[in-house]
């Protein structure tokens, strides 16, 4: 019975992982037709705004569902598990409704603090999206701590599909009715709440099936009381996690504008500008997708090993995590980094702000580290340190975020947003147990990582760095050959050190049938 309860659990695990990589693409991908179509401008009044949705997003898709879910499975009965999820549901109603109305009221001074009026439009149509946050939260956490994970990727997929749909619409009515860019703006962000509703609809015959006939009694407000406490602690970190990037990109929405005009640059321009600078966020996006997966899948292995106090199974399974998070990551980054001319004219049409995309970039090997480390970290329950960490790293990015764009631009900005997330990566990483930290074995893997993708790196610059990027079409060939040759040596390179061990390789997903392929040639030699 557990053999197959603990299948039961790895194929929901894999279901939901699946769902969530198709959910981060789409979300990731439509921005590169969207910015083609609105031009940078546009793209800059949609970005401006997308921090405030990605925040709705998170506490509806990866955060409160989450520590729901955790909530639900400590739960020791059926009818303990839906109590729990009813009164999380009513403290999520409770805050959904103060964000809406708080968005609203004071959506003109949020967008008087981003230095651009017009914005408001935006702000009060974006907040829509959180009046569908309590049944969304709560329903994927319910059944993800049941460990029916099927409704909550099917919820996940329609959400981003409606979501990216209304977006995509909007842009193509912009250049039909020649609309201005807020217009198209607050449009395209009623696509949040048009797609929060349409997962809500998926989710709500299961749900009404399971709470319909319930009635709770009013357990008393120190109960609600005990559990708020424990939503902001525990919960929070979870969400906060979820949140980093689009917390830093907050900040470079009330910061970066009005540092570029601070620093001389007409307004007009610093909106084109901070359209420039937003196109990183897709590419980093994208580059954390392979590693992200990684760790939503590895988590409940890590859960389970320390529940079952198989300590050198939570021991392996920590250090693989740290391994495969910084071996994709770091290929990525450094990928990116030598592509990135020809990947910013393929995608967005010219090569403008590329020092600033590929500084940016960095962000991606950095924060895999994080969501690493965080993992281990919330596998053992310890959330005081991962909290604090965030906090200062989120407040360095405050203070030294606008001083920087003056001084040198958007690359500012994106060396602010690397200077914060190196200080929350110092910070969690002096939190994670020592026994994890030795068994990364982190002193031999680093070096061969590093030889590695530095010999990718070169091959991919000398194979096409040199290549003029006369058109497009140019481009995508040298993205192509420069991602299919990076691939391939840095497998290559990596089995010839044995960057990995034997067990790793089979860990990953398709190493059996990579090893497999290994001794065929052998066998053949």
């Amino acid at each position: 019975m557990h053999n197959q309860e603990m299948k039961h659990l790895m194929r929901g695990a894999w279901i939901l992982s699946l769902s969530s990589l198709i959910a981060k693409i789409l979300s990731a991908v439509y921005r590169v037709p969207f910015q083609n179509m609105v031009g940078d401008t546009g793209f800059y009044a949609y970005q401006q705004i997308y921090p405030i949705y990605g925040l709705g997003m998170t506490f509806a898709l990866s955060g409160f569902p989450v520590y729901i879910s955790k909530l639900v499975a400590e739960a020791d009965s059926d009818e303990a598990k839906l109590t729990v999820a009813h009164q999380s549901r009513v403290i999520l109603t409770w805050i959904s409704w103060a964000l809406f109305l708080g968005l609203q009221i004071f959506g003109g001074v949020i967008a008087q603090a981003m230095a651009d009026p017009e914005l408001l439009p935006l702000i009060q149509t974006v907040a829509f999206m959180f009046l569908t946050m309590p049944l969304l939260a709560t329903g994927r956490g319910y059944f993800q701590g049941t460990f029916d994970m099927a409704k909550t990727a099917t919820s996940q997929v329609v959400e981003q599909v409606v979501r990216v749909a209304v977006i995509l619409l909007a842009a193509w009515w912009f250049l039909q009715y020649h609309w201005s860019v807020y217009q198209m703006g607050a449009v395209a962000m009623t696509g949040a709440f048009f797609g929060g509703a349409a997962a809500a609809l998926t989710l709500w015959r299961p749900y009404r099936q399971v709470f319909g006939q319930q009635h709770f009694r009013f357990p008393g407000m120190q109960a609600y009381v005990r559990l708020i406490s424990r939503f902001v602690r525990e919960g929070g970190a979870i969400t906060l996690y979820a949140a980093l990037l689009i917390l830093l990109q907050l900040i470079d929405s009330f910061t970066v504008t009005k540092g570029l005009t601070a620093s001389g640059i007409a307004m007009v321009t610093a909106k084109s500008l901070k359209g420039v600078y937003d196109r990183a966020q897709p590419l980093v996006q994208l580059g954390l997708v392979v590693a992200a997966s990684l760790s939503t899948t590895l988590l409940p292995s890590l859960t389970q090993a320390r529940q079952a106090r198989q300590r050198r199974q939570f021991i392996r399974s920590g250090a693989e995590l740290v391994h495969f998070n910084l071996a994709f990551a770091l290929a990525a980054t450094a990928g990116l980094i030598v592509l990135m001319p020809a990947i910013d004219l393929l995608l967005f049409g010219d090569t403008a702000g590329t020092f600033a995309l590929q500084l940016y970039a960095v962000a991606i090997v950095v924060v895999a580290m994080i969501n690493a480390y965080n993992a281990i970290l919330q596998s053992l329950d310890q959330y005081a340190g991962i909290s604090v960490a965030l906090l200062l790293g989120i407040l360095l990015k405050a203070v030294i975020n606008q001083p920087l764009v003056v001084k040198f631009g958007t690359a500012g900005a994106s060396g602010a947003t690397i200077l914060s997330l190196g200080l929350i990566l110092c910070l969690i990483y002096y939190a994670v147990p020592e026994t994890i930290k030795g068994a990364s074995a982190i002193r031999l893997f680093v070096p061969k990582l590093i030889i590695v993708t530095g010999i990718m790196a070169a091959a991919v610059y000398a194979a096409v760095g040199w290549i003029p990027l006369s058109s497009r079409m140019v481009a995508a060939g040298v993205t192509v050959v420069g991602v299919l040759l990076g691939v391939i040596i840095f497998l290559a390179a990596g089995t010839w050190l044995k960057m990995l061990t034997l067990r790793e390789m089979l860990d990953l997903p398709g190493g059996k049938l990579y090893m497999k392929f290994l001794q065929r040639i052998k066998r053949g030699n």
